[in-house]
């Protein structure tokens, strides 16, 4: 079942934060609905500029619906991540997805409100949640490479003027974490304190954590062991989650381990079978490593066990 935002938002505040996991493909759409599934857990499906760009939307969107009647127990909300106005506009205008979120974080602070504003009112107009973003984050991610030095945290007193004049439904914070596998030269560096500053001035309002990938040290050695070269790979320390979400972190966006689960089962597979040229063998192991890695990933944000109180309040 296709939800909005805003109702697993509502449920969610101060108590634990729903995953949002970005899909590009089949074997990732079922790998995220069994493990979302098996775990109780409500859910946010991403697609992004990018995603929509490689699989083709229209594929995107069928194999979620396709998904959405396999599964019938899931509950689930559709999201647009890191959307441009144009994009934004088109995924409003399909009437598929849940929310949307503009980002215009590259802007300064008046064009971010403006473009932000812009795509709230289309938005609204057709019952769909708009997240936006202010300040940077730094990393990169598809489109998105910011520099480490020009990161740019959130001012607290600016959230709170651009979350009144936009009209914004939730807010992506830059708190020092980063998008990627090499999220920190040095240590750990998330800032707590700002999230906490923005919460004071706006209390009950969502707030949204970007490049929260864990970067398990696990996987990026059997990457390794298996051909790979990821050096320096960092990411967030995940008893960090519950801790974001006590402070009004509802949404916690996850993809970057994801593709970490897909590179090293691949990579373990055809070292391991080099005769083997039947792609479906390994989809099948990963769909089954990614489902396990969605659970323990719903155990950590607190959601797991979460779908039926939802159901409870639809």
């Amino acid at each position: 079942m296709i939800i909005s935002t805003k109702k697993l938002f509502e449920h969610a505040y101060g108590k634990y934060a729903i995953g949002a996991y970005n899909i590009n493909n089949a074997e990732q759409v079922m790998g995220l609905f069994r493990g979302n599934v098996e775990s109780f857990a409500p859910f946010i499906v991403q697609i992004s500029k990018g995603a929509r760009k490689y699989t083709h939307k229209k594929l995107l969107e069928a194999m979620i619906r396709a998904a959405e009647e396999i599964f019938p127990e899931a509950i689930f909300a559709v999201h647009l991540d890191h959307g441009d106005e144009e994009t934004c506009i088109d995924c409003i205008n399909s009437g598929f997805y849940s929310s949307v979120m503009i980002d215009a974080s590259d802007k300064d602070f008046e064009e971010n409100i403006a473009i932000t504003k812009r795509v709230v009112e289309a938005a609204h107009k057709k019952g769909v949640a708009v997240e936006a973003e202010l300040g940077q984050l730094g990393g990169v991610e598809e489109n998105i490479s910011i520099k480490e030095g020009s990161a740019k945290l959130t001012d607290p007193h600016q959230a709170k003027e651009f979350i009144e004049r936009t009209g914004c439904d939730s807010l992506a914070c830059a708190i020092g974490t980063s998008h990627g596998a090499y999220k920190f030269s040095g240590a750990q560096n998330i800032h707590f304190e700002v999230i906490e500053e923005i919460q004071k001035l706006v209390p009950g309002f969502p707030l949204v954590m970007h490049g929260s990938s864990s970067v398990p040290d696990n996987e990026v050695l059997r990457i390794n062991n298996a051909g790979g070269s990821l050096k320096g790979a960092k990411g967030i320390d995940e008893s960090q989650y519950k801790m974001a979400a006590r402070l009004g972190v509802v949404k916690v966006n996850i993809d970057t381990d994801g593709r970490l689960v897909w590179c090293r089962v691949y990579r373990e597979f055809f070292r391991d079978n080099p005769e083997v040229f039947d792609l479906r063998k390994p989809g099948e192991i990963f769909m089954e490593e990614y489902a396990k890695y969605i659970i323990h990933k719903n155990n950590v944000l607190g959601s797991a066990g979460k779908r039926e109180e939802i159901k409870e309040i639809l």
